[in-house]
């Protein structure tokens, strides 16, 4: 991109089961007073001198919120008084997406992005019953669950994917997570016990799937080119971004394959001149909230060919040490709520350019990957290319 955008400010809360301590403006503010003070920014309308945030993007749903407009009722917890703001229901890299293009366009150089959901609150499964088809598919109970067990096991047909190679990536996942001091749900868990959990939706398991219930916030502040260099010393560079639709009918879409996903990752990486992901790419942060998932999305990611997930995750490639490392952070499995989950990827690869990962930080990391997606079995794409 000639024009150039960058992340200077990131802050997370811990992610939790239950934040019932917190009001919802409490939890959203946790991560927003984070990315305040590591910038030294405030809002346009009080700074003096007019040089602060311009705009906020939040990522609400207001079924998780239970009321319509669901962050108009916290403005003043995120600082919206007198300023631009707009929300995103998808996921939380869309909302980064939005924000890219918004400082792009030239209307805004410095845009808050805030991603907050406390699904203790609500019923994940009914919520996302009401995504489906109200005539054909909501009578039949459909959520995100019984939707990714249909994926999973037409994926695990079609290309021979073992459950004990998906398994790896919840035993990684949970081990990485160990190292984060965000993460919900750290745990030193082998193969095994992974096999051997309750099942919730063949061939889905209690340890292939995300925490059921998770609580919390994250917040990334982005600039113009300009602004950022006034800001920090440590801008993280927005190189290249794309998304992608699928069908919304399981039916009209073959769930062994992410055509979405592939199309989404090929814009971005046209616009960030990568043409072999797999080498040029340090570390990638990619939401799975089911293990299978790793498998599939690094396919359509272009890490190894279609089929090859399995083969790619058996090879070592994705470890902490790997060619590849994929979710050092621990990722989704280990605990991130819905929309926020997104979000939380963008600020865990910036952190790694950044070089402020701690304990779970790739040497060297240079240029990584951010993806997202929305609907069910991922038929909303996002992927983000970050550089320093």
């Amino acid at each position: 991109m000639s024009l150039k955008v960058a992340i200077v400010g990131i802050g997370q809360t811990k992610y939790e089961a239950n934040k019932s301590d917190m009001w919802q403006g409490d939890v959203a503010y946790d991560a927003i007073e984070k990315a305040l003070q590591q910038t030294g920014l405030t809002y346009q309308d009080v700074a003096e001198d007019g040089f602060g945030i311009e705009k906020i993007l939040t990522t609400g749903e207001d079924h998780f919120i239970g009321r319509t407009c669901n962050f108009f009722w916290i403005h003043h917890y995120i600082g919206a008084f007198g300023l631009a703001q707009n929300n995103v229901s998808g996921d939380g890299t869309y909302a980064v997406y939005h924000a890219v293009l918004e400082i792009l366009s030239g209307h805004h150089d410095i845009i808050m992005v805030v991603s907050n959901t406390k699904e203790s609150e609500t019923s994940r499964g009914g919520i996302e019953n009401c995504i489906f088809d109200h005539i054909f598919l909501q009578p039949l109970g459909f959520d995100y669950l019984t939707a990714a067990s249909l994926q999973a096991q037409r994926y695990m047909y079609k290309y021979g994917i073992q459950p004990e190679q998906c398994a790896k990536a919840a035993v990684k996942s949970r081990r990485n997570a160990k190292r984060n001091p965000y993460a919900q749900e750290p745990l030193s868990i082998d193969i095994d016990d992974v096999l051997g959990s309750r099942m919730l939706a063949s061939p889905i398991r209690v340890l292939d799937s995300k925490p059921p219930v998770s609580d919390g916030a994250c917040a990334i502040i982005l600039a113009s080119e300009k602004a950022a260099k006034k800001i920090t010393d440590k801008p993280v560079w927005v190189r290249g971004i794309g998304n992608c639709y699928d069908a919304h009918y399981l039916g009209d879409r073959d769930l062994a394959d992410c055509d979405s996903l592939a199309l989404a990752a090929q814009r971005a990486y046209r616009m960030a001149g990568i043409s072999d992901p797999l080498k040029e790419i340090d570390v990638a942060e990619i939401s799975t909230e089911y293990s299978y998932q790793e498998l599939l999305w690094t396919e359509g990611l272009g890490f190894c060919g279609r089929g090859e997930g399995g083969h790619l995750i058996d090879s070592g490639a994705t470890q902490m040490k790997g060619e590849l490392p994929i979710n050092p952070s621990g990722g989704i499995l280990a605990g991130n709520p819905f929309q926020v989950a997104g979000t939380a990827r963008v600020a865990e690869a910036a952190l790694q350019l950044r070089g402020e990962a701690g304990r779970r930080q790739i040497k060297n990391a240079k240029t990584a990957l951010a993806h997202g997606f929305y609907g069910p079995c991922g038929q909303s794409q996002c992927v983000i290319i970050l550089g320093n």
